[in-house]
């Protein structure tokens, strides 16, 4: 077996592992209607997947108040943890990609801004929870660079981890961490949002992980 390159692969998941847009979309809209707010049409709401939802409400909805928006998450929430999970679909060639991967010798994990109970419900509906060593979700407040922060000052991921996910804000903290960075093409950031980030990786496709396995 070939040493691995990288001690970690620390895996965003909505966007990266898996396509959560019908179940996001819907519970954004379920907590807007329920507080009054008009609701937005699903492919509006693509650029929303990734950030924390706090942030997300508050740029939705303008002037607000730190109160309103966590009832607006907690209402989300209501319907995300009972139904909005279900309502996403692996990316295809992950679960085929984890499972090399892990036969390699990979070391995985994961870093979501999802609260880490959800994030484990989602890798559990899949079947492929088994192959992460932890997960870190985030909470309203808490930025992906603070959760990598910890991670770090754990000693759980170091600055041989590799930090993948479809998003700005992915790269950006692992890059503020001194951990290298791979974006992954089908996501919701695209090229245009991506390459300014210089990543160490491009990732077309799911099998394309490989590489992170060679010598």
């Amino acid at each position: 077996m070939n040493p691995m390159r990288h001690d970690v692969l620390l895996f965003d998941l909505d966007g990266t592992l898996s396509d959560p847009l019908p179940g996001i979309a819907a519970c954004i809209n379920y907590a807007l209607s329920y507080f009054g707010h008009p609701v937005w049409d699903e492919g509006v709401l693509a650029r929303f997947v990734g950030p924390p939802l706090d942030q997300t409400f508050k740029e939705m909805i303008g002037e607000c108040t730190q109160q309103e928006i966590s009832a607006l998450v907690l209402k989300y929430r209501e319907r995300y943890q009972q139904i909005g999970y279900a309502e996403n679909r692996l990316y295809e060639g992950v679960a085929e990609s984890l499972q090399r991967l892990g036969e390699a010798g990979a070391v995985m994990a994961i870093c979501t801004s999802k609260p880490a109970y959800l994030a484990e419900k989602i890798l559990q509906h899949f079947s492929i929870f088994h192959h992460f060593r932890f997960v870190s979700g985030g909470d309203i407040g808490i930025q992906k660079w603070q959760q990598i922060a910890e991670l770090t000052q754990q000693e759980c991921i170091s600055s041989r981890s590799v930090m993948i996910g479809d998003r700005a804000v992915d790269l950006r903290a692992a890059h503020q961490y001194g951990l290298q960075s791979g974006a992954v093409l089908w996501g919701y950031g695209g090229i245009e949002e991506l390459q300014p980030e210089s990543p160490a990786y491009y990732f077309h496709r799911a099998q394309d992980w490989q590489q992170l396995s060679q010598c």
